[in-house]
């Protein structure tokens, strides 16, 4: 277990309805006056939370580069999952399952997005290098509004040999690079996927593109030649849960 700080009202409005057994203590702005925050006060009392009263600068100290908006919240984090529980995440999931890979994503906001849309689209588990990705920072939890806590979020030592491991397990890989002719659309997601984003700027790295059955590319018409990885996912994501939807 480990503690860290869910900073701004809907992370700890998220913390409190979801996970409040695991709510340590809230920390609210002296003077705040925001009724949200208020609120946030009032239920995690009723909760039997302690809740204290300190500085906007000490608030400013916990919450990093994330804009706290008067509340933080001490939160003891479940387990990360370990990559030895991937097995286990993909026969639970079967021929549902649908894998995230972010190959080097190094943005806290980025890392937070894309949890968001993982846990919206129901993932069987976002994988990340260790050596090559941003950790659990109040940043991305925050921008993940809640998402950290409902996908299983798993750092490998090496990648290329878990999408070894993927492949081994049956399922089917496809890679988003923006220097291919193969259209996103074309690909049938429906049964075992991961799909794999690079990270800002770099995109995916050698190996791991040689690792995929299928790299493609979402189509733009207009004169841009990139999205925000973030913005990405999310695409990618549900285009992967709407061929899935018609196909039931």
């Amino acid at each position: 277990m480990s503690e860290s700080w869910i900073v701004g009202i809907n992370p700890v409005e998220g913390a409190l309805s979801n996970d409040a057994e695991r709510v340590r203590e809230l920390l609210v702005e002296n003077g705040q006056r925001n009724a949200r925050v208020q609120e946030l006060a009032e239920r995690a009392k009723a909760l039997k939370i302690p809740v204290q009263h300190r500085p906007r600068e000490q608030l400013d100290k916990l919450a990093g580069e994330a804009r706290h908006q008067g509340v933080v919240a001490l939160y003891e984090a479940p387990p990360l999952a370990h990559e030895n529980d991937l097995a286990a995440l993909l026969a639970r999931d079967g021929s549902d399952t649908l894998v995230l890979v972010l190959d080097g994503v190094t943005d806290p906001h980025n890392l937070g997005a894309c949890l968001r849309s993982a846990a919206a689209a129901k993932v069987t588990a976002v994988i990340v290098p260790k050596d090559r990705a941003v950790g659990l920072t109040p940043v991305v939890r925050r921008a993940s509004a809640g998402g950290a806590d409902r996908v299983p979020l798993i750092a490998v030592t090496n990648l290329a040999r878990t999408l070894r491991e993927l492949k081994d397990a049956g399922v089917w890989i496809t890679g988003l690079a923006g220097d291919t002719d193969a259209p996103l659309y074309g690909v049938d997601f429906r049964g075992p996927v991961a799909l794999v984003l690079g990270g800002e700027g770099e995109g995916m790295r050698r190996l791991t593109r040689e690792l995929c059955d299928f790299v493609v590319q979402i189509p733009m018409p207009g004169t841009m030649e990139s999205l925000n990885v973030s913005v990405a996912t999310g695409i990618v994501l549900f285009e992967a849960l709407r061929q899935r939807s018609r196909s039931r």
